[in-house]
């Protein structure tokens, strides 16, 4: 596994603070950033902060943060975009008073999945978007507990693809995130672990 540097990537949306030191990195979310695309909402927001860098095929990314979220729809996880209307965001998100793991999957129109994770705050959390064949699949974990399975989605096999951290805050001002860690290794072989 090799770190990424958190200096090697470019914001889709710049965020009201980023401070990066040793133990990781804070963003601080600008208040009303996020991302969607019309799915039953009727809006486009395309102001999430995210912290892309090239994403090879046959590779996997993972993106770990602290999870400390108290506000409806605070956020943090992987991005992974081809371009403005055909991208994934996943991780953990605050819905109706609840952390979720769950994932945004866009072409053209955005879906959302969402599955509780109430034992999980205040905890270190793991996304991993591994890119193999025509699929992105999409794993999370708290600590060291066993990978759960998230999404599996299509992604074209010849797509220019960049990823990386992900934060969005729309309904506040002062969500600050700290990232841990932002790594790349060889995708994962199997879809099933165990196989």
């Amino acid at each position: 596994m090799t770190d990424i540097d958190w200096n090697s990537g470019s914001w889709t949306t710049e965020p009201a603070h980023v401070v990066v030191a040793d133990d990781g990195m804070r963003v601080t979310a600008v208040e009303g950033s996020d991302a969607w695309r019309i799915t039953s909402y009727g809006f486009v927001h395309d102001t999430e902060h995210a912290l892309l860098t090239s994403f090879d095929q046959d590779t996997a990314m993972e993106v770990s943060f602290l999870l400390d979220f108290s506000a409806q729809f605070d956020q943090a996880g992987i991005f992974v975009k081809v371009d403005d209307s055909t991208w994934i965001k996943a991780g953990v998100e605050r819905s109706d008073g609840e952390d979720s793991l769950g994932a945004v999957v866009t072409r053209g129109f955005s879906d959302w999945s969402l599955s509780p994770v109430p034992g999980w705050h205040g905890r270190l959390v793991t996304i991993r978007a591994s890119r193999s064949g025509d699929a992105l699949t999409v794993r999370a974990r708290v600590d060291d507990e066993p990978w759960r399975l998230v999404r599996v989605a299509p992604l074209d096999p010849d797509a220019a693809v960049t990823a990386g951290p992900l934060c969005c805050s729309p309904s506040r001002a002062d969500l600050t995130v700290h990232f841990t860690a932002w790594r790349t290794e060889p995708a994962d072989t199997s879809l099933h672990l165990d196989a």
